[in-house]
């Protein structure tokens, strides 16, 4: 079990990658809170936090709903049903 969550749960959220996606207001929330108004394409927005959770330093847990993908000072929410990304923000 890591971090709550065992190995299986998490590949659950990893198995389903390529479904993850997000809203035109998630793409401008998730830019606004992690400071990416640089990136000119909203893909690249989802890209890149596909990129975060795929990483071996990002510690995945599920609580109710959402899974919590966190990683250096981030932290990514992303609805477990939809694969969704509802927002990601920096840690306080």
């Amino acid at each position: 079990m890591i971090d709550g969550l065992n190995m299986e749960e998490k590949q659950i959220l990893l198995d389903h990658i390529d479904q993850i996606h997000t809203t035109k207001m998630g793409i401008d929330r998730i830019k606004r809170n992690l400071k990416l108004d640089n990136m000119d394409v909203d893909e690249d927005v989802v890209e890149y936090c596909k990129k975060m959770i795929l990483s071996e330093k990002c510690m995945i847990f599920k609580q109710g709903k959402n899974w919590y993908c966190e990683i250096e000072n981030i932290i990514i929410t992303v609805n477990s049903y939809s694969y969704t990304i509802i927002t990601a923000h920096v840690k306080k």
